[in-house]
């Protein structure tokens, strides 16, 4: 048997409890590169030359760990790489970027106003 929590809007049940839940958490990890290239690993300060270990420990004792990793724009894309590729050798395949929502800041975009339309 399956039990999972289900949000679903306008819809008013009581749900039946149940005393053995099949359904394992996922277990989530952040990974930072700060601006000057510091490393985090949740919250706790990582070296380079340690990520990879601590991230196959990490993959030992959870197999479906998912990464998602923080960049500050600023890092150069070579350090990304060289992070990434600690990431896979670890093992870790469940990868995600964490990004801010596009807004008038995004690379490449024009800077146009935009006019309130006319009602006539």
């Amino acid at each position: 048997m399956v039990t999972a929590p289900m949000l679903y809007r306008g819809m008013d049940i009581k749900l039946p409890t149940s005393a053995t839940n099949t359904i394992k958490p996922e277990m989530r990890t952040v990974l930072t590169i700060e601006k000057d290239q510091r490393l985090y690993l949740d919250k706790d300060p990582v070296g380079v030359a340690q990520l990879e270990q601590k991230l196959k420990v990490l993959k030992q004792n959870h197999p479906d760990v998912s990464l998602y990793l923080r960049a500050d724009r600023e890092v150069p894309y070579g350090v990304v790489v060289q992070v990434m590729d600690g990431v896979k050798k670890a093992g870790i395949e469940k990868i995600g970027m964490v990004t801010d929502p596009v807004g008038p800041e995004r690379i490449g975009a024009p800077q146009t106003p935009r006019l309130p339309s006319r009602k006539d």
